[in-house]
């Protein structure tokens, strides 16, 4: 088993090189980002980061860049996120050149108190759900990057409108040209908005 260092920090002089071969180098935990950098054999890497979350109370998308290429597991979280339409809500993933709106095999369903069972699919996007305006989300879904730039996802939640409860759950997969670099939550339909709720991304290595 391979040992490890935990430093808090590091300042190497300008030019250095530092060689690491079987040792891992934690760089300790910022308190500001909660970031941890993993320096070994393989690069530099990072721990789990959270970003800033946003309110999606307003606008048909609400995007997050800037994600690093060492980044391996993004988690989206959804904390009482609704519409102002009906129209499937969606995950999409992005490289360098923009957020991309094919390719995806999604699907999801629902199971409602009231026995009813539903099932959909997208090509799109990664599907969460869809139905009325009404419709409040909490939950989140996971993306892992299986091999390459290929992309795996699953999601859980709960859905309520007013009157009745719904359990929500899917899966799916993309494989992107390139590196993923950014998260947009949007809506199948491009012109239906968000009215309520937080959501917000977390990121590892």
């Amino acid at each position: 088993m391979a040992s490890e260092l935990f430093v808090d920090k590091i300042y190497p002089t300008t030019g250095t090189t530092v060689s690491v071969e079987s040792a891992t180098v934690s760089i300790g935990t910022s308190a500001t980002t909660g970031t941890r950098l993993i320096v070994d054999s393989t690069g530099v890497r990072g721990g789990i980061t959270t970003a800033t979350a946003q309110a999606s109370t307003s606008g048909t998308t609400i995007d997050f860049t800037g994600i690093p290429s060492w980044a391996k597991k993004i988690t989206v979280m959804f904390d009482g996120v609704s519409s102002n339409g009906s129209s499937q809500r969606l995950v999409q993933v992005g490289v360098s050149t923009g957020v991309v709106t094919t390719g995806y095999l999604s699907y999801w369903g629902y199971y409602a108190n009231t026995s009813s069972v539903s099932s959909t699919s997208s090509t799109v996007g990664f599907g969460i759900w869809n139905g009325g305006a009404s419709d409040i989300i909490y939950g989140h879904m996971i993306l892992t990057n299986i091999t390459g730039n290929t992309w795996v996802a699953s999601h859980s939640g709960g859905m309520f409108n007013g009157s009745t409860n719904f359990v929500i759950s899917g899966g799916g997969r993309v494989a992107l040209s390139s590196t993923l670099d950014r998260i947009r939550v949007t809506h199948a339909t491009g012109t239906d908005a968000f009215d309520a709720g937080t959501i917000n991304i977390m990121y590892e290595g």
